[in-house]
């Protein structure tokens, strides 16, 4: 079990070759993994103190690198993010004013560069992701993704990581299995999707906000293969595969390889109308904390007519409430394998929690309440499935809590 209430955060630059530890300086700390970008960000904002080495936004540059580390009451401090610094922004000229940074880690080149590859027919997944991160000297990691033949491929004036995800992606379609791309402890990473080691759960009681969403934006209906005629330049229909064209036709064309069977062609196809053939289900999930998920995770989720096992698309950890943003879909597995391991995200009796301010209740299932400010406060008793599940006692002057309240309503 993770207990939320002990989560520690610290950010550290390097600057000189030395470590600092920034943390009392900064705030407004998050890092996040969008669904559309391969890159981590990393954002805080820093207090242009003066220390021995000179005012911090002298040292807290550009080019700066940073990491991210958290612990809690089982884990010491791990490295949950790092990057460096390409945007600097200060609030006001003035030394004593603070100032804004944006960081991205490695991946950000590949995201930002274009080349030219030409792949010779037969090569495997990891020998051409080898090629492209050798040439751009960025060191691969862990490689557990797929690792299928890909038949000849040209690439002119592409985005390094739009090359990447494209090779993953035709790998799918020759059976591989879908994979994420990110970075560990300064190494490319290629990771099976649900492949994480501890799976963690969120339901009722550490959910503070969910959000269902099914949409058929996107759906792909029927695809089409097509294959080159004997003709310069013309191209035949060889297959065509139709899906649910109740909704209508949403057709995607798949382009037979010069040295791809027809048979392997339409088994690429059928794997597009698997993944893009159904109308997409989305949750988008706000909790307590848990720094140590990343995009491409599998977790349990139970809420709002919601439950199973998801895959993280999207994720952003805001150090300074403790809390995350998670956007998911649904995952391809209904269970976890052996070596996996189910882990609750709760609190417990005795934490000191932060109360946002609002309704306590004099029973854990009545609806007499009455307001109360906010401020600090201790879970005294805890009963799960009641309708307010959580009793408080406020530990400061600021706040008056003292009886139960809803989950959500503290951090």
């Amino acid at each position: 079990m993770v207990d939320v209430a002990t989560l520690r955060y610290k950010l550290v630059a390097v600057i000189n070759n030395k470590k600092y530890n920034i943390t009392s300086y900064t705030e407004n700390l998050s890092w996040e993994e969008n669904c559309n970008e391969i890159s981590g960000r990393i954002t805080f904002t820093c207090r242009n103190s003066n220390t021995k080495d000179g005012y911090l936004a002298q040292l807290v540059k550009p080019g700066c690198k940073v990491f991210v580390y958290a612990k809690d009451g089982k884990r010491k401090y791990t490295e949950v993010a790092s990057g460096t610094v390409v945007t600097w922004t200060p609030a006001n000229q003035s030394s004593s004013h603070d100032f804004k940074c944006v960081c991205y880690d490695m991946l950000y080149n590949l995201q930002k560069s274009q080349d030219n590859f030409f792949f010779r027919s037969g090569t495997g997944t990891k020998t051409r992701i080898n090629k492209i991160l050798g040439k751009w000297k960025v060191p691969l990691g862990r490689y557990e993704g797929p690792d299928k033949k890909h038949g000849k491929k040209k690439y002119q004036n592409k985005y390094l990581s739009d090359i990447l995800l494209n090779i993953l992606d035709d790998a799918v379609k020759k059976g591989g299995k879908k994979s994420v791309i990110r970075m560990e402890k300064g190494k490319v990473s290629i990771i099976p999707e649900g492949s994480n080691k501890d799976i963690y759960v969120f339901k009722g009681n550490n959910i503070n906000a969910a959000i269902r969403n099914r949409s058929i934006d996107g759906l792909v209906t029927r695809v089409k293969v097509v294959g080159r005629s004997k003709e310069k330049g013309r191209e035949k229909t060889e297959a065509v595969l139709d899906g649910l064209t109740k909704y209508g036709v949403r057709q995607r064309i798949y382009t037979r390889g010069s040295d791809e069977s027809i048979k392997d062609a339409k088994k690429a196809a059928q794997e597009i109308l698997n993944e893009d053939g159904t109308a997409r289900l989305e949750v988008t999930v706000e909790s307590p904390d848990v720094p140590y998920i990343c995009k491409g995770d599998m977790v349990y989720i139970q809420t709002r007519g919601v439950r199973g096992y998801f895959i993280v698309s999207g994720i952003r950890h805001d150090a300074s409430s403790c809390s995350m943003s998670v956007e998911a879909k649904p995952s391809q597995k209904n269970n976890v394998s052996k070596n996996q391991n189910i882990v609750q995200v709760d609190y417990k009796a005795g934490d000191i929690v932060s109360f946002n301010g609002g309704t306590h209740y004099v029973s854990s299932s009545g609806s007499k309440g009455y307001e109360a400010e906010a401020g600090k406060a201790k879970i005294t008793k805890i009963k799960s499935q009641e309708k307010h599940p959580y009793h408080l006692i406020h530990t400061d002057k600021n706040s008056n809590v003292y009886g139960w309240v809803d989950s959500g309503s503290f951090m």
